[in-house]
């Protein structure tokens, strides 16, 4: 879960809303995808890297997952979707048990980590915004 937080640079209530289909729509996990934003209703690409889609694989192998089902199911009603809340749990937690603070990280925290490497990487603040899947800024002109 954390592996595909990080890759897709989703805020947290996209991470816990992804669907099998999204990411795995052959039963096993796509080098690119694209997920519709719930805050902007825009599309947002993302790459996952090697180590991220055989963690997902294992992971659907492991809970039984299908196509319809969401990714991540949390405790309420059978099929529903993890909450942003739970999601947020669960990180804390391992936060805590690898030894970090977890008042000093959050699901924000995940959705920047890609985004500020990218950043240090290339200096392309633009590219990041549309990896972030950003409205263009565009500065009003008056006259």
């Amino acid at each position: 879960m954390f592996n595909l937080a990080i890759d897709s640079k989703l805020r947290g209530c996209d991470v816990v809303a992804l669907n099998v289909k999204d990411i795995a729509p052959n039963g096993y996990a796509v080098d690119r995808a694209t997920v519709r934003q719930k805050k902007t209703g825009r599309p947002v690409k993302f790459e996952l890297t090697d180590q991220t889609r055989q963690a997902v694989d294992d992971y659907l192998k492991a809970a039984g997952k299908s196509l319809g089902e969401f990714l991540f199911t949390g405790r309420r009603a059978n099929g529903q979707c993890m909450t942003t809340r739970q999601y947020a749990r669960l990180l804390h937690e391992w936060v805590a048990s690898i030894g970090l603070d977890p008042k000093l990280f959050g699901t924000h925290s995940l959705r920047r980590t890609k985004a500020t490497l990218i950043y240090r990487r290339t200096g392309n603040l633009r590219a990041v915004q549309l990896l972030l899947g950003r409205a263009a800024y565009c500065p009003r002109t008056t006259g």
